[in-house]
């Protein structure tokens, strides 16, 4: 049978070596050999003695999901095998976390980790009770992040002398050293006479980066987790 279906940089080949790796612009392959955590309902595919369970979040990080709507439903996978995460077709990028080091991630865009990662969920500082990241995703320690993009990302400097605000329906992290808060963009006239769309913004400064994506979030529906 012929096809460009069958083309070489789609076939599956056999893992190497145990941990993720990229398999394409939009999945993650993870060879697991113990454990490691994914968003739930993000397996595609796996083979292999694997087991998917549930993984809660701890009484204090549930609260604050319940509260806000945000955070990340996990579960965990067990065994020995090889599985495909994916989710809506979103590229796909992996994130070498090093000892010493940490990056804040909007829980939608996490899509698998490490166990060898700690994870919590904290509260973005000056962000009040506006936009889509009140409380976001810490991860730390040592490590590969599977982190996903609804399009090609934006890495924007961040200087102690050029600040950057971006929209908090947009962003998908940023160096956990940086100073946040927000900004106000349009004055109150403009705001009485109906608003530009771009009211509110996330303001980052120090040194480091900020990730965002080329598109304004969809609502999310509440997970259950």
């Amino acid at each position: 049978m012929h096809s460009d279906l069958f083309a070489h940089q789609n076939m599956a080949e056999p893992a190497t070596a145990p941990g993720m790796a990229v398999h394409n612009a939009k999945s993650i392959v993870y060879a697991v050999d113990g454990e490691c955590y994914a968003r739930q309902g993000s397996m595609v595919a796996f083979r292999g003695d694997l087991q998917f369970e549930k993984q809660g979040q701890g009484v204090g990080n549930f609260l604050k999901r319940a509260v806000t709507g945000e955070g990340l439903a996990l579960m965990a996978v067990r065994g020995r095998g090889e599985v495909w995460f994916a989710h809506e077709a979103a590229n796909c990028f992996i994130v070498e976390i090093a000892p010493g080091e940490s990056l804040t991630v909007n829980g939608r865009n996490v899509l698998c980790f490490d166990p060898t990662l700690s994870y919590e969920i904290q509260t973005v500082k000056g962000a009040g009770m506006t936009g889509g990241g009140l409380f976001n995703s810490v991860f730390s320690g040592h490590g590969k992040l599977g982190v996903m993009c609804e399009g090609n990302p934006i890495v924007i400097p961040v200087s102690a002398q050029s600040p950057v605000y971006v929209d908090t329906d947009a962003v998908v992290g940023w160096s956990t050293a940086l100073r946040t808060s927000l900004h106000r963009s349009q004055s109150l006239g403009s705001m009485l006479r109906g608003g530009s769309g771009e009211a509110v913004q996330l303001k980052l400064e120090g040194e480091g980066f900020v990730i965002v994506r080329p598109s304004e979030a969809k609502p999310q529906k509440p997970q259950n987790g």
